[in-house]
């Protein structure tokens, strides 16, 4: 693992061990036990069993692909694969993300259109969604706890919470104004420390 203080350079790839067969063998198993989300599980996978990223790194690259347009997780997969093993180790990392949940929801929607109207279907939906939601809460929980982000990125994170949850603000312009305030803020307080 490379240390750094953002993601590492392309001189020096994330895990410069991590072959393709590696890189598909960890994404396809983000993607089959991702359930609720591949987020959790992207976490769990990149940080803590296969140590190919900090949780600092990780947490950049995950910013990253959150602002980029598509799924946050999609998009680190593809920076990551693309920092460990270039062009061919972003399609190999995209590629065994995608596999499994594509044949799992191919199957469900199957099994979906069959048995839609029975009211246990509807219960299930609802409880899946519950811990679908509480998995995100407690990834987000864990990764602030161990990356312990200073006063600037928590008050643009709960600003940015603010604006989208409760005051049901549009996203994309609320994206477009806290990113630059969010950098500048930063930028100015290390220029500050300097």
């Amino acid at each position: 693992m490379v240390k750094t203080t953002g993601i590492s350079s392309p001189k020096h790839p994330i895990a410069p061990h991590v072959g393709l067969r590696e890189l598909a063998r960890g994404f396809f198993k983000i993607g089959l036990f991702g359930f609720g989300g591949v987020g959790p599980m992207s976490r769990y996978v990149i940080v803590e069993d296969r140590k190919w990223m900090s949780e600092k790194e990780y947490a950049a690259v995950l910013g990253i692909g959150q602002i980029l347009p598509g799924g946050n997780v999609l998009n680190a997969a593809v920076i990551i694969g693309d920092l460990a093993r270039g062009p061919m180790g972003a399609l190999t990392a995209l590629a065994a993300l995608l596999t499994m949940p594509l044949a799992i929801v191919i199957a469900l929607a199957l099994a979906y259109a069959r048995f839609a109207t029975l009211p246990q279907v509807a219960t299930a939906i609802g409880g899946c969604a519950s811990a679908a939601a509480g998995l995100v809460i407690g990834t987000s929980c864990k990764m602030a706890w161990r990356v312990r982000p200073g006063a600037i990125p928590v008050g643009f994170g709960l600003l940015a919470f603010l604006t989208v949850g409760p005051l049901r603000l549009s996203l994309i312009p609320c994206v477009l104004t806290l990113i630059p305030l969010s950098i500048a803020g930063v930028w100015l307080r290390h220029r500050h420390e300097r």
